[in-house]
């Protein structure tokens, strides 16, 4: 373990402000990403009958959730590039849970996520009903998740990954991995299907450590949750999409992980060559 993952933040100390905040901006988000679950849980009763697999509707709804997100917590939001066309995938890096709100904004995705996410309170069901591919680390596993991600592209979903495996404290990235990739790989995949890295830019409020939106170690979901809610003048994000890349432009997954890896980090302003 580097420095840098088992160095803390100081402690955040929520102001009689803040808390009027942590009530106003909470009560808001809840009605908001709940109320509009039980519209997309209605919405799906006719969708999935009707289309299968594909959702041309609900996406448009957990769009619009986290758009709304952002602006209830007070986020200035920034989006450069536009999503790309054509048929594949999206690989960003990870500073924490508010990469979901941020990257969902810009483009109707499906997350892959770690399967312990499915078991979160509250987290959980919001994962498990807009369409989260859910994964293990577990070698026995691998065929199985590789043909469930397959599907998923054929079906023309738009499937988004973090290939550091975790989060990270906003000012740095791990080493991309390489496992997931090899899933464009397959069965002619590569003709068809491209990548298009994505730089996500979490920008700390004036006066606050860099390092303030990342969440990494062994920081609780709800304790950042409650420092986000309560900061009076939030930060800003910024979501760059570079060009997409066919994945038939390289020989392995390791060559198309390394130039996304690069491509991501040299556009990021706070990371530097680990």
């Amino acid at each position: 373990m580097s420095n840098w993952q088992a160095e803390r933040m100081e402690p955040f100390r929520i102001s009689p402000l803040g808390w009027g905040l942590v009530a106003l901006r909470g009560g808001a988000l809840a009605v908001v990403t709940y109320g509009c679950l039980l519209l997309f849980l209605l919405v799906r009763l006719v969708e999935r009958p009707l289309f299968g697999l594909s959702r041309p509707v609900t996406p448009r709804i957990t769009q619009f959730v986290c758009r709304a997100g952002l602006f209830i917590m007070g986020f200035r939001y920034k989006l450069t590039g536009r999503p790309m066309a054509e048929p594949g995938a999206i690989v960003a890096n990870h500073v924490g849970w508010l990469d979901i709100f941020s990257l969902n904004a810009a483009d109707r995705v499906y997350f892959v996520s770690k399967d312990d996410v499915a078991g979160w309170p509250g987290i959980g069901i919001l994962a498990r009903v807009t369409g989260t591919v859910f994964i293990t680390r577990k070698s026995t596993e691998a065929k199985r998740q590789q043909e469930m991600m397959e599907e998923r592209l054929r079906a023309g979903h738009r499937l988004l990954f973090f290939p550091e495996g975790t989060s990270t404290d906003a000012i740095h990235m791990l080493p991309f991995k390489t496992p997931l990739f090899q899933a464009f790989f397959t069965h002619g995949m590569e003709r068809v299907m491209h990548i298009q890295p994505v730089t996500v830019i979490s920008e700390a409020p004036p006066g606050r450590d860099r390092r303030y939106y990342g969440w990494w170690g062994d920081m609780s979901f709800a304790g950042h949750l409650l420092q986000v809610l309560a900061t009076p003048r939030q930060g800003r994000i910024e979501v760059i999409f570079h060009p997409p890349v066919p994945v038939d432009g390289f020989a392995d997954r390791k060559q198309l992980a390394a130039y996304c890896e690069r491509v991501i980090r040299t556009a990021h302003p706070h990371v530097g060559a680990e």
